[in-house]
């Protein structure tokens, strides 16, 4: 399998190179970038195993998939990870119009079969309320990283942004308003087409997030481009190796990193963080708070209510219990 998803084969002879490159890249476009980026990672996995034990990767069988998904689980991966491993094979098929394996009802019932048996219950991880959020703004530091960090959390939390639209922001999204912030989120996960729509941000009291976004853009100087940027052990904001006039700007691990770094400085167990923490707590102490429901999929973009009552009854599952009279 080579190192990019395969394109239509027929693309290739019947049109110029460049013409061909175009289309896939369309092609391409209609999956989210951190999804390609895991297909194509998935079918090199693949690609690897095929080699090793002497099967085509392209087109495959179902004997060689279902070995694979086999292998997968025996070497400790989840359910999930197998899950999208597959989707990985079956697109590339998909794009190089070749028959998919995938389809076939062997490696649907081994499919079936690994999911009953390794299971597959997400591992939640911990919520960073706001309780957590200021024990975590309490150890940043007052430096330009510390200022930009600060700013991080505070808007990640305030928004329930998911990573990939906190790091995907530029200055232009931000626009000021007398209460806050109004702040157009243009790629989600529930917007791949890029309709955008719109987050509110109050001023607040406690956390104050408009506050420290605009100590962290004058400290800066940033006025344009990417919001979130890398900054160097010097103190300074980095710019691109390639091209002086094009700013770099944070990726979605670097919330996960700095979030879990002053999870550590706080005393917690930062293995139990990741970078949705600062979603699920804001959705979480939100929901502690008696916000309602509606409210709270605005501010955190939700489509499917049942995943935000989710969090609503994990948060109140002591409030009002059936059994707090007799127990």
């Amino acid at each position: 399998m080579p190192d990019t998803l395969p394109a239509e084969t027929e693309l290739r002879t019947s049109l110029p190179a460049k013409a061909a490159a175009i289309v896939r890249a369309y092609q391409q476009a209609s999956k989210a970038d951190a999804t390609v980026r895991a297909y194509r990672s998935d079918a090199l996995v693949f690609q690897d195993w095929c080699t090793l034990y002497g099967f085509r990767p392209l087109p495959a069988t179902p004997e060689a998939v279902s070995g694979f998904l086999v292998a997968e689980a025996e070497a400790g991966r989840s359910a999930s990870t197998i899950g999208r491993r597959l989707a990985a094979i079956r697109y590339a098929h998909k794009l190089a119009k070749a028959p998919d394996p995938t389809d076939d009802e062997d490696v649907r019932a081994t499919m079936k079969g690994i999911r009953r048996r390794i299971g597959t219950a997400p591992i939640q991880k911990a919520a960073a309320t706001v309780d957590v959020l200021q024990m975590l703004l309490a150890r940043v530091p007052d430096t330009l990283t510390g200022k930009r960090d600060r700013a991080l959390l505070a808007l990640g939390f305030a928004g329930a942004f998911r990573r990939s639209e906190l790091v995907a922001l530029n200055v232009e999204d931000l626009r000021e308003d007398p209460e806050g912030l109004r702040i157009m989120v243009w790629r989600s996960k529930v917007d791949q087409e890029g309709r955008g729509f719109e987050k509110a941000i109050p001023m607040g009291r406690f956390i104050q997030p408009v506050r420290l976004v605009r100590e962290w853009l004058d400290a800066a100087g940033i006025t344009s481009g990417p919001v979130f940027r890398p900054v160097s052990r010097s103190g300074r904001v980095r710019k691109s190796a390639q091209d002086a006039e094009i700013a770099p700007r944070l990726t979605d691990r670097s919330v996960t990193n700095i979030l879990q770094g002053y999870c550590a400085a706080a005393g917690l167990d930062a293995s139990t963080f990741g970078a949705h923490s600062l979603r699920a707590g804001y959705i979480t102490t939100a929901a502690e708070r008696g916000a309602d429901l509606a409210r709270i999929m605005d501010q955190s973009g939700h489509r499917d209510p049942r995943t935000v009552v989710g969090y609503i009854r994990r948060a109140n599952a002591f409030k009002g219990h059936s059994g707090s009279g007799f127990l």
